[in-house]
């Protein structure tokens, strides 16, 4: 199999010049530089207004050309910004591009959610439920089976065993979920929706004054569980912050407290892979991640729940 090439800044200001004319009238061409937070692409700033990602396979390459028109579909729906790709194509024989405009603001990571912010997040999950799911699909969004949040739960109880023993956690906090906790919060079927399926503080675009700007990176989009939505956000931006968003856009407590268990198991479990090696994520940042989504909320008191519950459907 041929090694995909490693882009250079040159190789991307040789890009970047053939499609911004002003770049070319320049010597020296724009001001390009590495994105320093990751995902699968090779993310580039180009000068003070447009990201440049660049494919490093064909699978992100597929990826990447269904998020061009998935970013089209979705746009009408939501009150934040989606990127809009002012040039795309191959940089390499198979590997995508696009050059994107840069949605003012930084990250969810550089600034707080307040009050306003978690409206726009409401506003955000109402939009994603109102996306189509056919013509989702009919993109090449795959549908995805929700997870087993008690699979999910057992494999949290025996990180957070190792958590405690390093003395980052306290493992008594799991039972806080019971084998039949789990069995009630288990998805309920007819409830699949477009899922940005990475809402990570990173790909969150948040103004200094608090408000939500922006969604980033939509390659990871599948039709699914609403639930891992809402556990990104209780990891990027805190549990009560993210149930609040959630209960304003019509979910009711189930899909809540999944999500919130989803966003505490893969915390505790994500935690102890990086301990043990597994994983290049900074630790500072995962801890923050624990923190935040092991804050308590008031609805975790709701132990039963009714079998002709809505959820949040309309």
């Amino acid at each position: 199999m041929t090694q995909a090439p490693t882009p250079t800044a040159d190789t991307v200001r040789r890009l970047v010049r053939s499609l911004l004319k002003e770049s070319a009238e320049g010597t020296h061409g724009p001001d390009v530089r590495p994105v320093a937070e990751g995902g699968e692409h090779s993310t580039w700033w180009v000068g003070t207004r447009y990201v440049l990602r660049l494919a490093p396979d064909r699978d992100a390459a597929a990826r990447q050309r269904r998020e061009l028109r998935l970013r089209d579909l979705v746009r009408p729906h939501l009150p934040v910004a989606v990127p809009t790709s002012v040039a795309h194509g191959e940089w390499a024989p198979g590997l995508t591009y696009t050059l994107d405009t840069k949605v003012p603001g930084g990250t969810g990571e550089e600034h707080d959610v307040s009050a306003v912010g978690e409206a726009d997040l409401a506003g955000l999950l109402t939009g994603m439920r109102e996306v189509p799911v056919r013509q989702a699909e009919t993109l090449g969004v795959p549908r995805t089976a929700p997870r087993s949040l008690e699979a999910l739960r057992r494999m949290a109880v025996h990180a957070a065993e190792r958590l405690g023993a390093a003395d980052e956690f306290d493992p008594a906090r799991m039972t806080q979920l019971t084998p039949p906790g789990a069995a009630q919060l288990a998805a309920q079927p007819g409830t699949a929706v477009l899922v940005h399926h990475d809402l990570r503080g990173e790909h969150l675009v948040v103004s200094a004054d608090g408000r939500v700007r922006g969604i980033l990176d939509w390659t990871g989009a599948v039709v699914g569980d609403p639930a891992e939505d809402i556990a990104g956000l209780a990891v990027a931006v805190g549990s009560p912050a993210a149930v609040r968003a959630a209960t304003l856009a019509g979910y009711g407590a189930r899909p809540c407290l999944r999500g919130l268990w989803i966003a505490r198991c893969d915390t505790v479990i994500r935690l102890t892979g990086r301990l043990a090696g597994r994983d290049t994520t900074p630790l500072p940042l995962l801890r923050t991640q624990l923190r935040r989504a092991w804050e308590a909320i008031l609805l975790e008191r709701v132990t039963e729940f009714r079998e002709d519950e809505a959820d949040g459907e309309p």
